[in-house]
């Protein structure tokens, strides 16, 4: 594969290689136990993971749930070794980016921002800096875009990029999502195909995407392409799959990891298992659609709440598609859209974050009754309520939030 164009143009100018610095977004997550309250209380922090009527509160109640909830959540990752490997993995892929991106001719440097744990965005764009990379490209390991994952993390680096005057002159391109990338899709086929032959009836096993979900209001009122992008990728990889094995495979597509009393989208994960079990599905390969790398909601949601769901419904044999870590092809396309990137039309940190609607990041946009004092007065006395409430709650061990699992 050829060299970009502009990199064959700097050095017949005498000029040396562009220094390109790749910056690869995720979620993060905590490598101890001792992590998981602040982990837990980053991710709540963020209204882009959970809007609250008053925005005020999103910081004290950030606490109380990540307080409430870290008990439960450190079993969780004790089951799975004590920690997220997500960081351990995501460096690895960073690694090897860099490696296909060097012996491509580019002269890459690959840099890992986690939104709500170590290594954090401003980790990286210090270290871009210090290191004097002459532009940026930023590659999200989301392969669709969605308000609360690279949306979130774009917004993110747009906050550090306005307050940091040497940081906001440093050329970005952004590749927004990459869901139908000829790269992933191939890679995904050659996983999911490998485990459908190991069913016992390769050409009857049912493939059970399980992307994580959003909640509904996000696409149907900020416009977030998410669900869209999920069932055009679940397509194209069905599509693949036909190809490469010679026969159509049942399908279905489901959303986990669902949290709060709103809607999300359907079908859940854990309501598909037992409808298909009921249908009498016995050979199930099971795809984390929304994941690239190892985590808390494939190792321990996936491989062990679920499974535990698919046997009780009647299904016997659960065969789970490894995430793609650090696949050789999967790799390759990683490389294939940054080159792209350097290559092609600029997308901008702006272009990149941008929804078709406006996004409300709080739902009293919806409600607000003015910014005069009367109106002052009744928000902080519903802000007062909401929260008397939820201390109460909170001291009797009873109560909504307890009864859909916040606390």
């Amino acid at each position: 594969m050829t060299t970009g164009w502009r990199y064959a143009l700097w050095r017949n100018l005498g000029e040396g290689m562009a220094k390109v610095g790749v910056v690869l977004l995720n979620l993060g997550g905590p490598e101890r136990i001792q992590d998981v309250a602040p982990f837990l209380y980053n991710l709540f922090s963020d209204p882009e993971i959970i809007r609250l009527p008053i925005p005020a509160l999103q910081r004290p109640l950030a606490w109380l749930v990540s307080t409430l909830r870290s008990g439960k959540s450190q079993d969780a990752y004790r089951s799975i070794g004590g920690g997220s490997p997500l960081r351990r993995i995501t460096d690895h892929q960073a690694r090897e980016l860099q490696s296909e991106l060097r012996h491509r001719g580019i002269e890459a440097t690959t840099y890992v921002a986690m939104r709500y744990w170590h290594p954090f965005t401003e980790s990286a764009v210090a270290d871009i800096k210090a290191d004097a990379m002459d532009e940026v490209v930023v590659l999200p390991l989301y392969p669709q875009f969605s308000i609360s994952t690279s949306g979130s993390s774009f917004r993110e680096l747009q906050r550090l990029r306005q307050g940091d005057p040497r940081f906001s002159e440093l050329p970005i391109r952004c590749i927004r999502s990459w869901y139908d990338h000829p790269g992933y899709i191939q890679a995904m086929v050659g996983l999911i195909s490998r485990k459908i032959n190991e069913a016992d009836i390769p050409a009857q096993a049912h493939v059970f995407f399980s992307a994580h979900g959003v909640p509904k209001s996000y696409v149907e009122e900020a416009g977030d392409p998410y669900q869209r992008e999920i069932e055009a990728c679940t397509r194209l990889i069905m599509r693949g799959l036909q190809h490469e094995l010679g026969h159509p495979n049942p399908y279905t597509l489901a959303y986990q990891s669902r949290v709060g009393p709103v809607e999300w989208l359907k079908p859940y994960t854990d309501d598909a298992l037992r409808d298909l079990g009921a249908e009498g599905v016995r050979d199930l390969v099971v795809v984390p659609i929304s994941f690239v790398s190892e985590h808390i909601e494939t190792l321990e949601e996936i491989d062990l709440e679920y499974a535990e769901i698919a046997h009780e419904a009647g299904i016997s044999n659960f065969l789970r598609v490894p995430a793609l870590n650090t696949d050789p092809v999967f790799i390759s396309g990683l490389a294939d859209l940054v080159q792209q990137a350097l290559d092609g039309p600029e997308v901008n940190l702006d272009q990149a974050a941008q929804l078709p609607k406006k996004v409300k990041l709080y739902p009293q946009d919806k409600w607000a009754w003015g910014w005069n004092n009367s109106s002052e007065v009744w928000n902080g006395r519903l802000a007062m309520l909401g929260f008397s409430a939820f201390l109460i709650e909170l001291l009797s061990g009873k109560g909504p939030l307890h009864a859909i699992g916040l606390l």
